[in-house]
């Protein structure tokens, strides 16, 4: 199999790709060696490049720090992306961002100082930016803890000359990944469902790929391997995002960031959503990682499913027999395991309207951000006139082997006023749901301990908010 992109500018040819190879071992093995492997799993940003990229339907494009240790090789067909020996103007120049480092005392032992750079460059010539994103670097992690001149450096970038001749380049339409088809090709790109199952059902083993963030940590840490991968990544039939009267659809292949911004600027009342997604990673996972693949892994610990769980979110489930749609609560079956039948997918996550008056997500972590969370718990509550509830929806991780959505808590609470009487009632039953586990993040008895707390919080909060409100 042979791949063809373009890297710092120039055109690139590689031949016998295996799907397992990342970006990262090819630069490193062909004498790119600016990026770093640190974690190999998505957690350092030591790797990062800069991704020439377009959102369906936009006329422009824009450059997006991703994680090259999680980024197939043979995803970059017909892709363009620079690395950190590419984002100079010129040989022996220095690129505004590359000048700050040096003016600002950014780097210090170097090792995570690349990453830091393809990370500012996107920044640098992200589009209307008025000031420094904190979040543009929020993966990119310091070893030598030098964080203040580097924010420094990102609070001080100029604008960018109107006559940089990456303007331009940003000004067209990035190259859409191209299909890779044949029947001796390890790493399949359809371009419709249509060719997928065709695909799929000459390749029955192939494993379904989308932004790669959870399947490549295979790869690189337990070595596993695959004969073929299957990606959805090229699909435009999951790359819909749509708002309706009825309801919001969430195409299952839209990278998260993408999802993240449409969200804000059409449907900012899903609080709780807004709420979890710049707690899911990093920007630079957030810019492959996908909703479809999250729930696909059937994780009791994956951050979207509790959320979409609390809002009553069904997926639609697609394959060569046609379409179904089920609640997102039917999918789990066991642990890692999903009700999805051979050779379906997921196209989409439909939230139903209209949304919930109050929501909350909340995650209990080691760390804020980018970490596993020990307990992850979002609830949603909507009360009438007499302060009656009349929706209340529950969506948990990490107190089962599945996401649960304790419909036990949502039929205690409807038609009951939201008082403390109530609130009662749910710590009760909530002492009963799951079957928390011990392991190294948190004890069974912290997880029962944190989801009755998160529970007392919301109720608080909701009824602080509804308070306010009635002033």
């Amino acid at each position: 199999m042979a791949i063809r992109f373009v890297l710092n500018g120039s055109p690139v040819e590689v031949a016998d790709v295996a799907p397992h190879v990342t970006l990262l071992q090819w630069l490193r093995s062909s004498g790119f060696r600016g990026a770093k492997e640190g974690c190999a799993e998505g957690e350092c940003g030591a790797c990062a490049v800069a991704l020439w990229t377009s959102a369906p339907g936009e006329s422009g494009s824009h450059y997006e720090p991703v994680n090259s240790c999680l980024l197939p090789l043979a995803a970059l067909a017909g892709r363009e992306v620079v690395t950190v020996e590419g984002v100079a103007p010129a040989p022996g120049e220095l690129h505004p961002v590359q000048e700050g480092m040096v003016a600002l005392g950014g780097s210090q032992c170097g090792y995570c100082t690349p990453g830091f750079v393809v990370s500012l460059f996107c920044e640098y010539y992200r589009p209307s930016r008025a000031g420094f994103d904190p979040e543009s670097i929020s993966g990119n992690l310091c070893r030598c803890t030098g964080y203040r001149p580097i924010a420094e450096v990102a609070r001080a970038m100029p604008a960018p000359s109107p006559t940089d001749p990456r303007l331009v380049q940003l000004g067209r339409r990035a190259a859409e990944p191209a299909p890779c088809r044949g029947a001796d090709v390890p790493y399949l790109r359809p371009a419709s469902l249509g060719e997928t199952w065709e695909m799929w059902e000459s390749s029955p083993d192939a494993k379904l790929i989308a932004g790669a963030t959870d399947l490549l940590v295979y790869a690189n840490q337990k070595f596993e391997r695959w004969s073929t991968l299957l990606s959805v990544e090229a699909l435009p039939e999951l790359q819909e995002l749509s708002l309706t009267d009825e309801e919001l659809v969430l195409g299952a292949g839209v990278p998260l960031s993408r999802i993240e911004h449409y969200l804000a600027d059409a449907a900012a009342e899903l609080t709780a959503l807004g709420q979890l997604l710049p707690l899911f990673s990093s920007r630079l996972i957030r810019n492959r990682a996908t909703l479809g693949g999250n729930l696909a892994t059937a994780s009791p610990i994956g951050d979207a499913a509790p959320a979409l769980l609390a809002l009553d979110a069904r997926v639609e489930l697609a394959s060569r027999a046609g379409v179904r749609v089920v609640p997102l609560s039917e999918l789990f079956m066991g642990y890692r395991r999903t009700s999805l039948a051979p050779r379906e997918l997921i196209r989409a996550v439909r939230v139903p309207r209209p949304f919930p008056a109050f929501q909350r997500f909340y995650k209990v972590s080691k760390r804020t951000l980018d970490d596993i969370s020990t307990v992850a718990a979002a609830f949603s509550l909507t009360l009438d006139d007499a302060g009656n509830v009349t929706r209340f929806g529950v969506g948990l991780g990490g107190v089962a082997a599945t996401p649960l959505a304790a419909p036990t808590l949502s039929h205690l609470a409807v038609s009951k006023p939201w008082n403390e009487q109530t609130l009662d009632a749910l710590l009760n039953e909530a002492s009963r749901v799951g079957t928390p586990q011990t392991d190294f993040r948190g004890s069974a008895a912290y997880r029962r301990a944190m989801l009755s707390q998160l529970l007392r919080k919301f109720f608080f909060e909701s009824t602080s908010s509804r308070a306010e409100a009635a002033e």
